[in-house]
C-alpha cells in the first residue's frame, strides 16, 4: 500500500493524494472519486497530472506543496 498525503478534496467528495511507493520511492498522484462515482483509486503519473488541467484546485494544491520544499534563506 503506498504512503499518501491528501492534497485536495473537492466539494463533491473526490480526493487527490500525493503518494509514494515505499519499495521504490516513486511518487505519483492517487485520485479517489466520490462513492457515487465508484470510489476506485486511480494512480496518475506526476508529469501526466501536471500537464492536464493545470488550473484545477488539485493542481494548485500540489504546486503549493512543492513550493514549501524551497526554503529561502533570510538576507543578512
Amino acid at each position: 500500500m503506498p504512503e499518501r498525503r491528501e492534497l485536495y478534496r473537492s466539494p463533491n467528495g473526490d480526493a487527490w493524494f500525493l503518494a509514494r511507493e515505499p519499495t521504490t520511492g516513486n511518487a505519483f498522484i492517487l485520485h479517489q472519486p466520490n462513492a457515487p462515482s465508484g470510489g476506485r483509486l486511480s494512480p496518475i503519473e506526476l508529469g501526466e497530472f501536471l500537464r492536464s488541467n493545470v488550473n484545477g484546485p488539485e493542481h494548485q494544491a500540489l504546486l503549493r506543496l512543492i513550493g514549501t520544499l524551497v526554503e529561502v534563506p533570510p538576507y543578512a
